[in-house]
């Protein structure tokens, strides 16, 4: 069912060179009942006031300017340097961001999960090569942790798609632990019957399996999985086998957000 809000809560979809999933990204928030204007980097970039306007944000998937100094870290600058302190200010005045698999690499190089506040040369996580080495694309089974991301239920497991080559989520020594007692660990991977998932379950090797951060506010979230792949109840490759589905789990995780931004709860 729709999230239905008057009038609708406005999303941006950024991209920018190599951003290819801004399309089914868009769609998936325009069938919860929020509006999507694609945007370019650019033309944020000269009219920044735009985000005034917003209660959304999305960095959709692709491979940003190719990836080609590291995933998504030419894009994450670009945004720092350009829009740092209006994205800043957005999330202060509860603004919601969200980061799907170049994304989530986007926010990760931008700053925006630790806080723009920490210097880069003192950053704590990063996404890196997965430990097979190779792209890894195929589907996983998530968890929802009980997180500052309030929207996201708790203990719900799901069905979603990964498509990536650097998702490996790597931590220095001792960051995780703080993260996960900050309540910043989002979503884990996790086996098919919920349990502690080996490869390629758990497909690029993250310490402590995890698969999506947020920040201190929960309003600023990155994943590597693909919750707008999982969208209409035939996206699965196995929706015949699966029961009665009116829609795929995906839906569920952007009505969620949408309903979040909309009544203003992180």
């Amino acid at each position: 069912m729709s999230v239905s809000t008057t009038p609708a809560v406005r999303g941006l979809v950024l991209r920018a060179l190599g951003t290819n999933c801004e399309d089914e990204t868009a769609r998936a928030l325009e069938r919860v009942g929020a509006s999507a204007d694609i945007l370019h980097l650019n033309a944020l970039a000269n009219d920044p006031g735009q985000l005034a306007d917003a209660k959304l944000l999305v960095i959709p998937g692709g491979f940003s300017y190719g990836d080609d100094v590291a995933a998504g870290r030419l894009f994450g600058h670009d945004l720092r340097r350009r829009l740092g302190e209006p994205l800043t200010r957005f999330v202060a005045d509860g603004g919601y961001v969200l980061g799907i698999c170049n994304g989530f690499q986007v926010l990760v190089e931008l700053g925006l999960i630790e806080g723009l506040d920490v210097p880069l040369g003192a950053r704590r996580i990063a996404l890196t090569g997965n430990v097979s080495n190779h792209y890894e694309c195929r589907w996983v089974h998530l968890r929802n942790e009980a997180s500052q991301a309030k929207w996201l239920e708790p203990g719900v497991q799901w069905p979603c798609p990964v498509a990536h080559a650097e998702g490996r989520l790597a931590f220095a020594p001792g960051a995780l632990e703080e993260l996960e007692a900050a309540g910043q660990v989002a979503l884990r991977y996790v086996s098919a019957d919920g349990g502690e998932p080996d490869y390629p379950a758990s497909p690029n090797g993250s310490e402590g399996h995890v698969a999506g951060l947020c920040d201190s506010t929960g309003r600023v979230l990155g994943l590597m999985p693909h919750p707008e792949r999982n969208f209409e109840a035939w996206h699965h490759p196995h929706w015949t086998r699966l029961g009665e589905r009116e829609a795929g789990e995906g839906r569920t995780f952007f009505e969620s957000w949408v309903r979040a931004a909309a009544e203003g709860g992180a």
